[in-house]
């Protein structure tokens, strides 16, 4: 018990590290995926044709490479190369890698909307975005509530990943009392601890959608 409460304090501050970079990157990954998928399903072309070379390009590489690139090659880029600390470099890395993931999650919500109701909100005389704000998204977030759960849990997981800019998070607290200790207490300390944010965000979601099913017809 002695030892428990020992490692605990540098536990505890990783955790706090772990939940800077949780809660910056889903604050800020969230309303940019939203503006992506709505500039996706926009009627330009050449916009859509951007949007969707982006999510190729986030989906289609590892979040681990692009946090290493924004970190370490970034700097290098002409022009636009800058060189960013460890914490903005994983949060920009969070932030444009998730983004894509919720765009996707958006624009499927967006589409299974039924076409008569952006037709009928016309008729009322509503603009696109006054269409968008009152009648469609409010019944977007109902029917993406359980994708979006999921990568939010999934984004908990991730922030592991900043281990590899050497910031002091949860995992890389465990990994350091593992190495000078020998025990593997500390990795289980940290599982606790991640699972219990997991399941605070599982009930927060949960909840969630119990609370916007009152709403349905």
């Amino acid at each position: 018990m002695s030892y428990l409460l020992e490692i605990l304090g540098p536990l505890l501050e990783g955790t706090a590290v772990t939940l800077q970079v949780f809660l910056i990157s889903f604050v800020l990954a969230v309303p940019l995926g939203l503006l992506l998928a709505l500039a996706r399903i926009s009627r330009c072309t050449a916009l859509g044709g951007l949007v969707n070379g982006y999510l190729w390009l986030m989906r289609g590489t590892p979040l681990m490479l692009q946090m290493l690139f924004i970190y370490f090659a970034l700097p290098f880029v002409p022009v636009i190369g800058v060189r960013l600390p460890d914490f903005p470099a994983a949060i920009v890395a969070f932030v444009l890698n998730y983004a894509a993931y919720f765009a996707e999650i958006f624009r499927a919500g967006i589409q299974s909307i039924d076409r008569g109701q952006y037709e009928g909100a016309r008729v009322l005389g509503l603009t696109y975005v006054q269409t968008m704000r009152r009648i469609v998204l409010p019944q977007v977030l109902k029917r993406i509530l359980p994708p979006m759960s999921n990568e939010t849990i999934t984004l908990v997981k991730d922030t592991s990943l900043i281990y590899v800019l050497a910031m002091n998070d949860l995992l890389r607290a465990a990994r350091g009392i593992v190495q000078r200790d020998f025990t593997t207490m500390p990795f289980v300390v940290a599982a606790a601890f991640y699972l219990l944010m997991t399941l605070v965000l599982t009930v927060g979601f949960q909840r969630l959608e119990r609370k916007l099913a009152v709403y349905d017809g």
